[in-house]
């Protein structure tokens, strides 16, 4: 069986690049399926890219959903290992599994019977991209079983320190996409021209594959999830801290799928095009946000098994060494989407207009990656001592707002007062969740009780090199 990794010892700053960069390698893969889509999708033109950007909306809050299960599994699992209790993290693994499974099948069958009152919700007039969505958001319904299982297969072996293992399996899922985008969106070879309905079947067949490979891996001796279903017996104190622990993020990210639902309503007041930029341009967007996310999970593990261990120490300088290493990211995304916002976008979507729009919204939420990444990795510390309330409130309290800055802006200056509304919440959000994280660190029992006040001061902003 293979074991789970001990991050209580060793090398702070390896454990977490080590840790981080499949998970990172992961969420890329994750974002490459809607990038890819996009990508074919642009080509045949900004209503077909409309209609697939808004339905991922609905997708996006599925994502947010299933972190109720992944994070959860995360968090249990890593702190129970910290803490000497292997059966138990086991035990916490199954769980996360059946409330997967009962999740991933009421969304999908909601999505399915509930499609045109959804597509509806946006007050699209163009009939096309409206029957596009209809018809993708039905496709892709199915599916939903899958979009909830393989994140929680991923966070069971992230918290076991496992990263490469869903790696593997959602590379395998992303080279099938790939290859089956252009085939079923253009026509190309024995299969039919399907544009729009083409991506979703692409997406669900990929997806589904990705499943099954987790599901036949657990049968390997190499799996610590051997046999998961053997002899379990459901506790109700089990599923209550999953959720407890996941649902707080659950919500944040849930909302902030419904913030940008609304979002996406002010902007399909400029039409088909307004959709588009802000659904391609959030994909480009994430390629930051999908780097901070890699490391904001890995952070969520070392966390949890030193938070179990009660290792307060290693904790500090895990999350000071961690922001170390994503502040250049944020900087570099800031320059480049500043900078070059146009040719950028202009890669998605050739349209003169389109290119316009887009580069304008890149340039102005480049002011924003420097604390987006904070924020994400500082939520990551947070979730992996348990505390995922906090990152909870400030998302929701500052995303909330973005609907009344986005009708207060675009009234005042168009379509960018929008874009700006998002930069402003994101700022907000990261400065007030390092300010929160700071002084949770500054009280912890091995700052209070082995420095003076000048010390904790000291060493509060400078991280130990130990």
């Amino acid at each position: 069986m293979k074991q789970a990794k001990d991050f209580t010892k060793g090398s702070i700053g390896k454990q977490i690049v080590n840790l981080a960069l499949p998970i990172m390698g992961t969420a890329f893969i994750h974002m490459a399926y809607s990038m890819t889509d996009m990508l074919w999708i642009g080509r045949v033109g900004s209503q077909a890219a409309a209609a697939v950007g808004a339905s991922g909306l609905f997708l996006w809050l599925a994502n947010s959903i299933v972190y109720t299960t992944k994070v959860g599994a995360e968090v249990t699992i890593s702190q129970s290992l910290g803490s000497g209790e292997g059966k138990v993290a086991l035990s916490y693994a199954r769980h996360a599994l059946v409330v997967a499974l009962i999740l991933g099948s009421l969304f999908g069958l909601s999505l399915f019977v509930f499609s045109p009152r959804l597509v509806a919700f946006f007050h699209l007039s163009d009939s096309v991209v409206n029957s596009n969505m209809e018809a993708y958001l039905r496709i892709i319904a199915p599916g939903m079983l899958f979009t909830f299982l393989n994140p929680t297969y991923s966070g069971m072996y992230n918290g076991m320190g496992l990263s490469k293992i869903p790696f593997y399996a959602n590379a395998v899922g992303l080279i099938i996409n790939i290859a089956l985008d252009p085939l079923m969106i253009y026509g190309i070879g024995p299969f039919p021209r399907l544009e729009v309905r083409g991506a979703a079947y692409a997406t669900l067949i990929a997806q589904g594959i990705v499943t099954v490979i987790f599901y036949i891996y657990s049968f390997s001796g190499n799996s610590p999830f051997q046999r998961l279903f053997k002899g379990f017996t459901p506790t109700a104190t089990r599923f209550k801290r999953i959720f407890r622990i996941g649902i707080p993020v659950s919500v944040q990210n849930a909302l902030f799928a419904i913030f940008a639902m609304f979002i996406a309503r002010i902007a399909a007041g400029w039409g088909p095009v307004g959709v588009a930029v802000q659904s391609v341009g959030s994909q480009i967007e994430a390629v930051s946000w999908m780097t901070a996310s890699g490391f904001a999970t890995a952070l969520s593990g070392f966390v949890g098994q030193n938070f179990g261990a009660r290792n307060f120490k290693r904790i500090r300088l895990g999350y000071y060494r961690t922001l170390g290493m994503l502040i250049p990211v944020g900087l570099i995304a800031s320059f480049l989407f500043i900078v070059f916002g146009e040719p950028i976008f202009a890669f998605f979507i050739p349209e003169p207009q389109a290119i316009i729009e887009g580069g304008l919204y890149l340039r102005i939420l480049g002011f924003s990656q420097l604390f987006m990444v904070v924020e994400i990795a500082t939520a990551g510390a947070f979730n992996g001592m348990g505390k995922t309330l906090p990152p909870a409130i400030v998302g929701i309290v500052l995303n909330g707002l973005r609907i009344p800055m986005a009708l207060i802006f675009s009234a005042a200056i168009g379509l960018s007062g929008v874009w700006w509304s998002v930069t402003i919440s994101s700022m907000c959000k990261g400065i007030v969740l390092f300010v929160w994280f700071a002084i949770i660190l500054l009280r912890m029992p091995i700052i209070r009780q082995k420095y003076s006040l000048p010390q904790k001061l000291f060493y509060f902003f400078t991280p130990n090199r130990n």
